[in-house]
């Protein structure tokens, strides 16, 4: 049985849930009733990074909000699911629409809402302050909080383990 490193070296496609992952779950509340969410910038150059090489790369979230989708689009992330009920749909959606094996696709989820499509990926990881449910579930827990780098932790490790990392002398 491969471990998690060895694993990475198969994936061809990223599948990320939004809040929890992207940001750290907490939204703030205006006084005219808009709730506004952070991300992490450095999450937002993997993600970039990743789609300027190749990797398909999909959002399936329950929440709609145009900011994220805003925001991800201009990072180059095509395929936004935004609100989605059944996530497991959207996840099959998305492997049919470029051929993937779900065994060459890493997803990230934090909460519950993410139990059942967790499943179907090749490899399963959450951020450090996920669920317990979706931790036990995951083949790596990242070291990092939603919303604090959980996302460029993924992308990051499997680049390196691919060789496409660009490292700088």
């Amino acid at each position: 049985m491969l471990n998690f490193k060895e694993r990475l070296s198969f994936i061809k496609a990223f599948v990320f849930d939004v809040d929890g992952v992207f940001t750290n779950g907490q939204l703030i509340l205006m006084p005219t009733g808009e709730q506004v969410r952070t991300m992490n910038i450095r999450d937002g150059y993997a993600v970039q990074l990743a789609i300027k090489l190749g990797y398909p790369m999909a959002i399936i979230s329950g929440g709609d909000d145009n900011a994220v989708r805003i925001r991800l689009s201009k990072l180059g992330v095509n395929d936004i699911y935004l609100p989605i009920t059944d996530k497991c749909a959207a996840f099959t959606t998305f492997t049919t629409k470029y051929n993937l094996n779900p065994d060459n696709v890493l997803f990230m989820g934090d909460d519950m809402p993410d139990y059942e499509v967790i499943q179907l990926a090749g490899i399963r990881t959450c951020p450090a302050d996920a669920d317990a449910e979706i931790k036990n579930l995951s083949h790596y827990v990242s070291s990092f909080a939603g919303g604090a780098g959980c996302v460029r932790d993924v992308i990051e490790q499997t680049l390196r383990a691919q060789g496409k990392w660009p490292v700088k002398p």
